[in-house]
This record gives C-alpha cells, structure tokens and sequence, in this order.
C-alpha cells in the first residue's frame, strides 16, 4: 500500500512535539549527559572515571561494594554532585582502602549516601571546597572523615558518624582534619556543622591538626562513649591548629575532658574561641575532667578565647585554671 504523503511530516511533528527539540550532537562527540544514573558498583566506577563538571551522578538504592574513587575536578561554577538516598551504600571490604576517595576532585558534592566498611571511609586528598550533606559514616577501622594533604574549604555538615576505629586502638576519629607530626598540610578553613557524632567514635569525635588554621565546628553533638585513651584520645574535640572556633556543640560521656586544646608546635594550638558550648561531664574518670582544657594558654603568645555563655555539668569545672572566662 503506497503511504500518504503527508504521514511523514506528521509522524516528526508528533516526536518534537512528545520528545521535545533535540540538539545536534558535535561531529565525533558526544555530549555528556547532565544526570548520569547508576544502579550497580560497576556503573558507580564508571560514572566516576567519566565525571566532567556540571554532572550529577545518581545512585539507585542498593548496595555498592567496592572501593570507589574520584580523580576529576569540578569548578566552583560547575560542581560535580555524587548523591543518593541514606539506603544507596557504598561498601569498601573490611578493613581494605577508602570507601570513596576524592583524589584532587575540587568541588564535589557528595549528599545523602552511606559509606561503611574499609579504613577510611571518606578521604579527601588535594580537594578543595569539597561537600559532604547529609552522608551516613559508619563501621571503619580507622577514621571516618579525613580532609588531607591542603583540601581546604571543605564543609562537612548534617551528617552522622558512627562506630569507627574498629580496631580500637584510638586512631578512628570521626573527622581528621590536617596530618600530625607536619606542617605542611594546609587543610584551612574546614567546617564542621550540625552533624551527629557517635556512638563508638573510637577515638577524637573531632581532630584538628597542627598547620591547619580557620575552621569552625558549629551545632553538633558529641558522644565520647567509644574513647579509648590509648592514643590520646580522651576529649570530644582536639584543637592542634589555630584560630578555629568551637561553637553551641553538645557532648555527653568522655573519659577526661570535653574540649582540648594543644600547642604540639610553637606557634600551634593558638586562637581558639569558645562559645554556647554545652558539656555533660558525668562519669568522666580522667585527671583532669574540664569541659575545656587548654593544656598550653599563653595570655601573650598563644590565647585562647573563652566564652561565658558556655555551660558544665559534672566534673571539676569549665575551663582548667589560669584561663579566663569572659
């Protein structure tokens, strides 16, 4: 049967107008998709090796197991966003590398997902402005947030952290900011905001190391329940670098002190204020037993800001003696 010749213009102004225009793609090339949606740690792998700025990489509900790496920068005008749902989980094997590892990759967004198992469960390493919403940390050997070796600007906020430093040993804080025993990594500017901290931290909920500077720890809550005091871990927060603040936090259950604060190189552990900060103190064992113990106050080189409005229940006192409130 000979077709009518009008059904061929008719069958492509139906598919515009059902499909919408379609662009024409560049001779040779593709153009990568804005939304790339993934549903098995294969595709995960992919996604991440093919990330280019202004994509967003989705995930499925579902369990990822592997260990999953990110090595492309986004841009501060064009992010590059990892996200899903609390139920998508990313799976490292035990004890065995990071769970997701942001490898120079600059503005990434990571939101909503789960990371458990493996060392480490989030790295950044060379990465700048990085974002972590909303993310679930749990059961790691070690750590399970670290920004390292100079990612500065990162933000780590309204997530949970929980069960981590497995093996007990007090190297598995919540979040490790900068790298002991150097100078060198200026992981600056870090932020710490709104986030649920434990059970089982087993170490610092928060660590902040010598050579960084400017970072802020704002509105979370702090449970010292998984201190082991067999690395020095025997405080909620540990303030190595200069000129954080440390604000309208919530901590239960240490063994000593709430807030600590050290100089483990002249010149560090410096600046630091302190303010609406609420410690529970109870059951607390340690020598020492401050809300916030500033082991190295320097009124002339290295202060320490101590504000009012913070508050105490149990233990010995606010603040160890020499230090001023005000």
């Amino acid at each position: 049967m000979t077709e009518h010749p009008a059904v061929p213009a008719l069958l492509t102004a139906l598919a515009v107008l059902t499909l919408g225009p379609v662009a024409p793609a560049a001779a040779g090339s593709a153009t990568p998709a804005a939304v790339v949606e993934v549903g098995t740690a294969k595709q995960l792998q992919s996604a991440l090796a093919a990330a280019v700025p202004g994509q967003t990489i989705r995930l499925a509900d579902g369990a990822y197991s592997g260990n999953f790496k990110a090595t492309t920068p986004g841009t501060a005008a064009a992010r590059i966003t990892l996200t899903g749902s609390a139920n998508a989980v990313l799976t490292a094997p035990s004890g065995g590398g990071y769970g997701l590892y942001l490898n120079g990759a600059s503005y990434w967004t990571v939101q909503g997902l789960t990371v458990t198992g493996g060392q480490k469960g989030i790295m950044a390493d060379a990465a700048n402005h990085v974002l972590l919403d909303e993310v679930t940390v749990h059961h790691t050997t070690m750590e399970g947030v670290h920004f390292r070796n100079s990612s500065a600007y990162g933000t780590l906020r309204n997530s949970r952290i929980h069960d981590t430093g497995l093996n007990r040993d007090g190297m598995g804080e919540g979040v490790y900011v900068g790298t002991a025993n150097t100078l060198t990594d200026h992981s600056d500017h870090v932020e710490i905001t709104g986030n649920t901290f434990g059970p089982n931290i087993g170490a610092e909920n928060v660590d902040l190391k010598e050579g960084t500077t400017g970072g802020l720890v704002s509105g979370n809550t702090f449970d010292g329940d998984g201190l082991t005091g067999r690395n020095y871990d025997d405080s909620w927060v540990d303030v190595k670098g200069n000129d954080y603040v440390i604000e309208n936090n919530t901590g239960r259950r240490t063994t000593d002190d709430g807030y600590q604060v050290h100089s483990v190189q002249p010149g560090w552990g410096c600046g630091t204020v302190f303010r609406g900060n609420r410690s529970d103190l109870a059951g607390a064992t340690g020598p020492d037993r401050y809300a916030i113990d500033v082991t190295d106050y320097d009124a002339a080189k290295c202060e320490a800001t101590v504000g009012a409005d913070n508050t105490v229940t149990g233990g010995r006192g606010l603040v160890n003696p020499g230090v001023p409130v005000g």
